[in-house]
């Protein structure tokens, strides 16, 4: 039986697990199968707090988990494949057969990007291919750049990255944006954002980092390169939320739904990061929702045993 689960391992969880262990609850991580979040697919991480130069995403993850394993925190590997939270004491099953039980839950299994699932993508990650402008664009100053979508979140990124770019080109399957007004209209209005429309990315060039994109016009079946020194992909995010479907309340979108904190409709669960975040979705962000989730989760307990 342990005071506090923490699924996932990224800068929410962990956070979670550094402030959960040093007020004695003995917390267990499951780190899931990619220990370490998103970040491990980062390179330099530039706009974390606390480091004057630039830190590697995995060595940063890495600084993480020994913190928290220093003050008591206990790792498990593994995926968790079930959730039981409609009693208590609440039930987890790691790899199909490995029960844990826990008398409070913190969810932080993020949110994962939506790529375009072409041959170069997965390869180019963190070379050049980014599905976030803010964490990224600050590379690519005096380039041309590449983001593919055109809902609300590409228009965004699009209008970010001209802070960095000389040019931005919005690659778009359809002649008309899904975007809001207000962000059509500033794309529109932004000079260095130039639009390609009726066309899809049909590969990411480039050996060690982006070199260009390979675009197919839908209208003429036209193949053509176009260069470019980085890819965005800007076509949404779907947050980790399969496992607790029907036992805890969510958006539309699928976000874990949060009040007065961290806590969810669930009295004992709590959820932080790009779990219940679909607005920011930035490292420190997702720490500082993980540090409220473990001193929730800490008064969660305390008021059961009095």
């Amino acid at each position: 039986m342990h005071n506090v689960v923490i699924i996932g391992s990224g800068p929410a969880g962990l956070t979670a697990a550094i402030y959960a262990a040093r007020t004695n609850l003995s917390p267990l991580v499951i780190e899931g199968l990619q220990a370490g979040g998103q970040l491990t697919t980062t390179t330099d991480v530039e706009n974390y707090p606390g480091f004057s130069h630039a830190i590697m995403g995995p060595e940063l993850m890495k600084e993480m988990r020994g913190q928290a394993e220093r003050f008591g925190t206990t790792f498990l590997q593994g995926d968790v494949t079930s959730v039981e939270l409609k009693k208590k004491p609440f039930r987890i099953v790691i790899e199909g057969e490995q029960p844990v039980e826990s008398k409070s839950l913190i969810i932080t299994t993020g949110a994962s990007a939506q790529y375009l699932g072409l041959p170069n993508e997965r390869r180019l990650l963190g070379h050049g291919v980014s599905a976030c402008a803010t964490c990224d664009g600050y590379f690519f100053r005096g380039r041309e750049l590449v983001v593919v979508g055109g809902g609300d979140s590409a228009m965004e990124e699009s209008n970010f990255l001209t802070k960095f770019a000389t040019t931005v080109y919005v690659v778009h399957r359809r002649d008309k944006l899904r975007a809001s007004k207000i962000m059509q209209d500033r794309a529109m209005k932004n000079e260095k954002i130039t639009f390609v429309w009726n066309s899809s990315v049909e590969d990411i060039l480039g050996g060690q980092v982006v070199t260009g994109v390979k675009l197919k016009n839908h209208v003429t079946g036209k193949i053509s390169e176009l260069p470019c020194a980085g890819v965005f992909v800007a076509i949404g995010h779907k947050p980790n939320t399969d496992l607790f479907k029907g036992q805890i309340e969510m958006d539309g979108k699928g976000y874990v739904l949060t009040k007065n904190g961290t806590a969810t409709n669930v009295p004992g669960v709590f959820a932080a990061g790009d779990v219940q975040d679909s607005k920011y979705r930035q490292a420190v962000t997702a720490a500082g929702s993980g540090c409220m989730a473990a001193i929730d989760a800490e008064r969660y307990l305390e008021s059961r045993e009095g």
